[in-house]
């Protein structure tokens, strides 16, 4: 018999709650879920539920316990179901010219554009976030006017954001990841979606890596990790990106938009675009030429 895993299952929820709510349970709670994923379960009352998958129940139990949310019931699931189940719950997306979708989705590809295979595992980020999409938009506004030559993912998660690059401009791009699993899952993802030939994902703690510091300067620079970090890498990251050179910075909220611009206009870069996806919002910086 499959081992049980933990569920919360939140019913009841309009789309901008359970949106609200995933993205809490993605980003601030302890024990992290496996898995999170949104069904509509009514369209004509527009109502909404959130799965969250846990290694056990009690590790359901305590994370239920830390979501203040009245709705929430937690109960056991076969350990052979959840990935489906999660995907169920992405269906594919698009940003600009980029396209992504589960592996349960290939059948929906479109014809044109960029099409990204990118499932729900172990590693952050298949592209449905508010802070991906974000930097998928900016990445799309940019290749617009110019074609970036050198480019580094700093926190790659599945290496998204690295293959969408890769893919467009058929260049090299350096993708860094401080979760050695979230390295391998940016080279699989790499080879699966054709594009290994120019994403190499290496395992580093910010940018404090000799690969990183002796490849740059980068015509641009992708940084989707957290307010705190974003700051606290603001010097290191101005430092790499070459002059007239993009950064698209996202994983930070609406109200930690000023503290985080703050951290890179003291470094000289300037504000060219902001995308604001809910509460979430993504950066586009520019170091001047």
């Amino acid at each position: 018999m499959a081992p049980a895993l933990g569920l919360i299952r939140f019913a009841g929820l309009t789309l901008a709650e359970a949106s609200t709510l995933s993205e809490e349970l993605e980003t601030g709670i302890d024990p992290e879920p496996l898995a999170v994923s949104l069904n509509e379960i009514d369209e004509a009352a527009g109502e909404w539920e959130v799965l969250a998958y846990f290694p056990d129940e009690t590790a359901a139990r305590i994370a239920a316990g830390a979501v203040d949310h009245e709705g929430a019931s937690v109960s056991s699931t076969p350990d052979l179901d959840w990935v489906r189940r999660s995907l169920e719950g992405l269906p594919p997306i698009s940003a600009g010219r980029f396209h992504l979708h589960g592996s349960h989705d290939r059948s929906r590809r479109r014809a044109g554009g960029i099409s990204l295979e990118i499932d729900a595992g172990t590693a952050f980020g298949t592209g449905h976030h508010g802070t991906t999409l974000g930097c998928l938009r900016a990445l799309d506004l940019i290749l617009k006017k110019r074609k970036p030559r050198n480019i580094l993912d700093v926190g790659c998660g599945t290496g998204v954001l690295a293959l969408a690059a890769a893919r467009a401009l058929h260049r090299n791009v350096l993708a860094s990841d401080i979760d050695p699993e979230a390295v391998l899952v940016t080279k699989r993802n790499a080879r699966l979606n054709n594009a290994g030939p120019w994403v190499t994902a290496i395992a580093a703690a910010g940018v404090d890596n000799a690969r990183i510091a002796t490849s740059g300067p980068y015509d641009l620079i992708f940084a989707n990790i957290l307010a705190v970090p974003l700051i606290s890498l603001a010097g290191p990251l101005s430092a790499l990106s070459a002059r007239g050179g993009r950064l698209i910075l996202s994983g930070l909220t609406q109200a930690q938009e000023r503290a985080v611009f703050a951290a890179y206009r003291s470094r000289g870069l300037v504000r060219e675009r902001r995308i604001a996806d809910g509460n979430w919002m993504t950066l586009v910086l520019k170091h001047p030429a």
